[in-house]
């Protein structure tokens, strides 16, 4: 019997959101061995929330932009988008995975008030619609990956899409707050 991951999708999007998940509580929790994984360099590391932020704001950017060509009906210019997109969130998570292992996560040097009413309330919204999004963004990406381009009209992509982009245009955004609280202002 010959597997066929379109046949499956339901399965793949659950099996692939335990995994990934599981690793992004694994690496916070501190269940990753830090001597498991090479230190980079100080500076690599230092620079890491940085170049996240710069790969967030383009991940914004090409969200916006696939929104945009699907309504214009240019599917092809809306796949590379949305793929663009994913790449760019994978990268992003790489990176911030590796500096939680090694390094932990960074501790917030504001004042306590700014802590209470907007960090840590940012930091959760950031943190739940970034762990929601992940298995509907797997969803409508493997509907689409798994289907010829006429196929994926007659599925749920488009409802799943929309559901996908505006979790994780709100979860990128929320996450450059963050980083703008943690590394510009304070």
């Amino acid at each position: 019997m010959e597997f066929r991951a379109r046949d499956h999708v339901r399965g793949l999007t659950a099996l692939l959101s335990v995994l990934s998940l599981a690793l992004v509580f694994g690496a916070a929790l501190g269940a990753i061995p830090r001597a498991a994984i090479p230190t980079a360099p100080a500076a690599a590391l230092n620079a890491i929330p940085h170049v996240n932020a710069v790969i967030s704001t383009v991940a914004i950017v090409t969200i916006l932009a696939g929104v945009r060509f699907v309504r214009r009906g240019d599917i092809e210019r809306h796949r590379r988008m949305m793929l663009a997109s994913f790449l760019l969130f994978a990268t992003f998570l790489v990176l911030y995975l590796y500096k939680v292992v090694v390094q932990g996560t960074a501790e917030f040097p504001g004042p306590d008030a700014v802590y209470q009413f907007v960090y840590l309330p940012t930091l959760a919204v950031h943190i739940l619609l970034a762990v929601v999004c992940v298995p509907v963004v797997y969803y409508a990406l493997l509907l689409a990956l798994t289907r010829p381009i006429t196929e994926v009209f007659g599925t749920e992509h488009a409802r799943f899409g929309r559901v996908a982009a505006s979790l994780w245009l709100v979860s990128f955004v929320l996450g450059n707050v963050v980083y703008v609280l943690l590394y510009v202002i304070y």
